[in-house]
């Protein structure tokens, strides 16, 4: 009986998918004016808060009998991804965002120049 190999789930991620983060501060911090940066991180900010409101509401629930079965490490990591994406489609869609981003940006926005 020989030993099979762990498979290699690191593989399949893609650079774009590692480095959304990165790729949202390079963003943010390329912004023509210190109000547009303004903007972006209140809008960041608010997919972070959604994205941890997700990742507590999902402790709560009761997992036994699940349609995904026993939870792994590999499922954690896949939901911590999705909960960030719905966290930032949520935060940047008008229509369902929880209006976090606007109201810091509205009291923020005169302690910024330009």
């Amino acid at each position: 009986m020989s030993m099979m190999e762990p498979i290699n789930y690191n593989s399949a991620i893609t650079s774009e998918s590692v480095n959304t983060d990165q790729q949202i501060f390079n963003q943010i911090k390329n912004s023509d004016s210190k109000k547009e940066q303004l903007k972006k991180v209140a809008t960041e900010f608010e997919s972070v808060f959604i994205s941890k409101m997700f990742a507590v509401m999902d402790k709560t629930v009761d997992k036994e009998g699940g349609i995904f079965g026993e939870e792994t490490k590999y499922f954690d990591n896949l939901k911590s991804y999705m909960y960030n994406e719905m966290g930032r489609n949520l935060a940047n869609n008008p229509h369902s965002t929880f209006g976090f981003a606007k109201q810091i940006y509205a009291q923020m926005e005169k302690y910024v120049q330009g």
